[in-house]
């Protein structure tokens, strides 16, 4: 099942030019396929331009645009939230924020767009951006409302990492927070990491779209999974049946 995934890092990178490397990864595996930078899309003509630079929309404007309030109205982003029956007690706000996003804006994201600067405190991992540090300097690609890539410039001050990862524990119980608290990088990050970009492309996704298909399924090696108890098993032997006495 989902998920292959191509994963990048690149020093002295940041988000910015993740974006930049995304067009080209894509637009390069359309061309060695043959196609140009049109191609179709379902069965009713539609049709998709992937010719580059690629739109870069703020998370905040789509917000603003779809949500029809400002992510920092928090009694329009609650009552939003509560149409949709998103919880919204003992929740962070900007969890809730993200969850309204994902409920009013992702359907509209035709693409190809990159939504842009999110909101940090859902980026524990991410560098904050010096003119506004509430914000992440990370992105996702979407394409047809679909997520294909998600980047970021990679935060790589040990002091404010150790912070996130405290602040993002804080209440868990002791098990769980060491079991999540990452001390080997924290470790790493001290003996020194140059700033860098990540990336990662979910390459499933990529094939549905460069070979149009609507289905995971028609573009994994092994999409059928069952749990044990689903297994056929001949009652007379009590062993599985293979797949030859199955049919």
């Amino acid at each position: 099942p989902e998920f292959t995934m191509i994963e990048i890092y690149q020093a002295y990178g940041d988000y910015e030019t993740m974006m930049d490397l995304t067009e080209q990864i894509v637009v390069n595996a359309l061309k060695a396929i043959g196609n140009s930078l049109i191609i179709p899309w379902g069965d009713a003509g539609d049709q998709i331009d992937l010719t580059p630079p690629w739109p870069r929309r703020k998370y905040a404007d789509l917000f603003r645009e779809h949500a029809g309030c400002d992510m920092s109205d928090a009694a329009a982003v609650a009552a939003v939230a509560k149409k949709f029956g998103i919880k919204t007690e003992g929740v962070h706000p900007d969890v809730i924020i993200n969850e309204v996003f994902e409920k009013t804006v992702e359907d509209h994201l035709s693409g190809p767009v990159f939504v842009i600067d999110y909101p940090a405190s859902i980026c524990p991992l991410t560098k904050r951006k010096q003119s506004d540090p509430s914000i992440a300097e990370r992105f996702e690609l979407y394409i047809r409302g679909m997520e294909l890539a998600n980047a970021y410039t990679e935060l790589n001050d040990p002091r404010l990492q150790e912070e996130l990862f405290k602040t993002q524990l804080a209440g868990l119980a002791a098990e769980d927070s060491m079991a999540k608290m990452d001390h080997d990088f924290v470790k790493a990050l001290k003996v020194g990491m140059p700033p860098a970009g990540g990336l990662g492309i979910g390459i499933d996704r990529l094939v549905m779209l460069l070979t149009n298909s609507h289905a995971i399924k028609d573009v994994i090696f092994f999409p059928l999974t069952r749990h044990e108890d689903q297994v056929p098993v001949d009652k007379k032997t009590g062993k599985e049946k293979t797949a030859q006495q199955e049919g």
